[in-house]
């Protein structure tokens, strides 16, 4: 018999989740409905026997921890507004995303949203049950459409934005892939010049009784270390990597990385236009949305990236509420919004066109952060070679100034 992953859940909001062999899925939902149980999403594995169907169980047991990707939420999205367009249920709509839905957990996440929704809960309250899935501004933008009536116009809004949002992304990713490959072969290259060659120069070096300077004894104890001590090395490596993703899960160490990235020559400025394009898109559309501008920008400062943007929103929504402009809560952020939003804003306030004026401000900040990102892999690559160049020409004059030091005492 085949062997089903599946999702149940019973009448109190308890979530069972695990494998079961059965006939089929009907006799599945059967003995889980004994159990007290409804199914609300089902995958049928391979059928039982031998390690063949434990491995398959395993995987897709692993699957379940793995992230709901930008592009997968962007393809939820953008279905979810055709389907509705074309005047199909909301519950029908979600059972049929949660079929042609590839990501195990976001399936899962799928089916107890529709179960909820049939249950006849406000689908914004469902989608709040998992802001792993769907943070602040997506609930809230649904929330509007279901208030206002325009759910389908709304989630093509968002599925714009996070068009934009994964275009950008795509882009910064090829632009640092061919300095990622630089840098990793440099990386093996030096691994070996460390355990392969240095070892017999340094023997050499022994033999003639050669003074060494410190650049090369240096050079020989880490060489020492990768030959005889390597799983040390990785030892330490590893320990590293995780001890800085605790210290960026932490909220100092987030501020840290942040303050560093608004430091940074090139980064800096992509990080402004990057953050100022977000920012200006999303108000707008909460604005135009008839969203009240502190509740917009509450929201906003849960959903940017960056520590201090995000600390800026929350500070003008407390300005504002005392009777501040939005120009006069944002104008001595200077290291963080450009002179061109804070003014245009300021016009946009004036005249009553606040939300025209954000989309403009967007639109030209996304073409500034397209065009950095077109030429980010021609500026890093000079940084590169200097980085290359001066690796070079350490290893070389560790290595070359003890022959010359030894030819001068002959």
């Amino acid at each position: 018999m085949p062997i089903f992953t599946y999702s149940a859940r019973a009448m109190d909001g308890q979530i069972k989740r695990g494998t079961q062999e059965a006939k089929d899925k009907e006799d599945l939902a059967h003995m889980l409905r004994g159990q007290g149980f409804m199914l609300t999403a089902v995958e049928e594995g391979k059928k039982g026997g031998g390690g063949l169907a434990s491995l398959n169980t395993a995987v897709e047991k692993l699957s379940l921890f793995k992230g709901i990707s930008l592009e997968a939420k962007l393809m939820f999205t953008r279905n979810l507004a055709v389907m509705i367009g074309a005047g199909l249920a909301l519950n029908r709509a979600l059972s049929v995303l949660q079929e042609q839905t590839e990501n195990k957990k976001f399936k899962v996440i799928i089916g107890d949203i529709a179960e909820n929704v049939q249950a006849g809960k406000p689908f914004s309250e469902c989608m709040a049950m998992h802001p792993a899935a769907f943070p602040d501004l997506y609930v809230n933008m649904v929330r509007i459409g279901e208030t206002a009536g325009n759910l389908e116009e709304v989630l093509n809004s968002m599925a714009d934005q996070m068009k934009k949002d994964h275009d950008i992304i795509s882009r910064v990713r090829g632009a640092l892939m061919y300095p990622a490959v630089i840098f990793t072969v440099m990386l093996i290259v030096g691994y070996l010049m460390m355990i392969l060659v240095v070892p017999k120069l340094a023997a050499t070096f022994a033999d003639i009784g050669a003074e060494l300077p410190m650049s090369t004894k240096v050079l020989i104890i880490l060489s020492n270390i990768m030959l005889n001590y390597w799983y040390l090395a990785l030892v330490g490596i590893v320990a590293l990597i995780f001890g800085m993703r605790i210290v960026l899960k932490t909220t100092q160490g987030k501020k840290g990385l942040d303050a560093l990235i608004l430091r940074l020559p090139v980064i800096k400025g992509l990080s402004r236009k990057l953050n100022s394009a977000r920012f200006c898109r999303t108000l707008g559309i909460l604005v135009d949305s008839g969203v009240p501008i502190v509740k917009a920008l509450e929201i906003l400062s849960k959903t940017l990236s960056n520590h201090y943007f995000s600390e800026s929103l929350y500070q003008a929504s407390l300005e504002i509420q005392k009777g501040k402009t939005m120009y006069e809560s944002l104008k001595n952020y200077t290291t963080l919004y450009p002179p061109l939003v804070t003014q245009m804003i300021a016009v946009g306030e004036e005249t009553g066109s606040l939300t025209k004026v954000l989309t403009k401000l967007a639109d030209f900040y996304e073409d500034e952060v397209n065009n950095l990102t077109k030429n980010l892999s021609t500026i890093i690559e000079p940084v590169m070679m200097v980085v290359i160049g001066a690796g070079v020409g350490f290893f070389a004059l560790s290595m070359i100034t003890p022959m010359y030091s030894v030819m001068n005492n002959i």
